[in-house]
């Protein structure tokens, strides 16, 4: 089975946690499907909020309903995926350089339903680079104090974020303490957030796998 079968695998069985309301949908290959999905069963809910301008756009394809977070207040449900989670459900994202929206959709939700294939899951983050969400302005000055911390930053450049600010993606980092390192990279002036979610961790882990979709609890 291939690691897109898996990813779909993953998609198909978050659809069993959507129970109406507005859904937090993230962002990233696997929640294009897990889009593709709750399109199936979008007459179930009243709409979404989305975390990004890519899923925003999928789901108004779909004619799926997308609100503003500050119209909707607080979440039952957000389904996203990430690039790393550990055995705490805390997760290396951004990826696809949406973070922040994602951290803050997250962050309002009750429950968070993180979807990936098994290749995912990881004894310790940050083998996968690390994005940082920066202001333009202060991108050498982030990049030398993540250099401090231990990182090799690389500007992921020609991209911009949603919000328009810069990504540096921090290589070479073992994050054996992920909450400490979020509170010391968030505090960071001219971050505006960190891609670790240990602070606000996953509340489910669902996994594509061979046998089937796991489900993995912290």
């Amino acid at each position: 089975m291939d690691q897109d079968a898996l990813k779909k695998q993953a998609a198909e069985a978050a659809l069993g946690y959507v129970e109406g309301g507005v859904v937090g949908v993230g962002t990233g290959s696997t929640v294009n499907h897990f889009i593709d999905y709750l399109a199936t069963v979008k007459g179930r809910i009243e709409g979404a909020v989305s975390s990004s301008e890519v899923s925003t756009q999928r789901m108004k394809a779909h004619g799926i309903q997308v609100f503003d977070l500050n119209a909707v207040g607080d979440l039952a449900l957000y389904v996203d995926g990430a690039d790393e989670s550990n055995h705490q459900l805390q997760l290396i994202k951004g990826g696809g350089g949406a973070l922040t929206r994602e951290k803050i959709v997250a962050a309002a939700s009750a429950k968070f339903v993180c979807i990936a294939d098994e290749s995912k899951l990881v004894s310790m983050l940050g083998a996968f680079p690390l994005p940082v969400e920066v202001i333009p302005m202060a991108r050498s000055y982030v990049a030398r104090e993540l250099v401090k911390l231990g990182g090799t930053p690389v500007w992921r450049e020609g991209f911009m974020t949603d919000n328009g600010n810069l990504i540096l993606d921090v290589q070479g980092l073992q994050i054996m303490e992920p909450a400490k390192l979020e509170q010391q990279i968030n505090n960071l002036a001219g971050v505006v957030t960190v891609g670790i979610f240990a602070l606000r961790p996953a509340d489910v882990l669902i996994l594509g796998s061979e046998t089937g979709a796991k489900t993995v609890t912290a």
